[in-house]
């Protein structure tokens, strides 16, 4: 089985405002390097066009809205690229480009090898770890460490 997750989040401004400029011109950099760690299966990707990783994936059709999601052989190479990067850094400073959510934003799942999961079905496991917590079906990184899994 490999690991499969979704990052959403709300940009605190249109993806061509200069509030969101530093986050956007770096996402090709940030997305580059996760696509070169050990471990790294598969990244919803977008339009291919420099500069705009996956941002015209709206949620809910707000623009603003913007998801990751990607695939990773195992939890220990995700969290060695989210933790232990450049990636990092900048999810550091995710207050200067995102507004605080209210509700979950981040959700991990087993999926078969050779998957690409959707982000209907990513966005329903986000969903089912709001409703019911952590569990087989959904988790974050508290539970994997509980598991032993990290």
């Amino acid at each position: 089985m490999h690991l499969a997750e979704l990052n959403i989040g709300r940009l605190i401004a249109p993806t061509d405002d200069p509030r969101v400029a530093e986050f956007m011109n770096n996402l090709d950099l940030i997305n580059g390097l996760g696509k070169r760690m050990p471990g790294f299966v598969w990244m919803m990707e977008g339009s291919g066009e420099p500069g705009k990783g996956n941002t015209e994936a709206h949620l809910d059709g707000d623009p603003q809205f913007v998801a990751n999601l990607s695939v990773w052989e195992t939890p220990a190479q995700l969290r060695t690229y989210v933790f232990d990067t450049l990636h990092a850094r900048f999810m550091n400073r995710s207050k200067e480009w995102f507004e605080t959510l209210v509700q979950m934003h981040f959700v991990m799942w087993w999926v078969p090898e050779g998957t690409q999961p959707t982000l209907d079905e990513a966005m329903a496991k986000l969903q089912h770890r709001q409703t019911h917590g952590d569990s087989e079906e959904a988790f974050g990184w508290d539970w994997l460490r509980a598991k032993d899994q990290l």
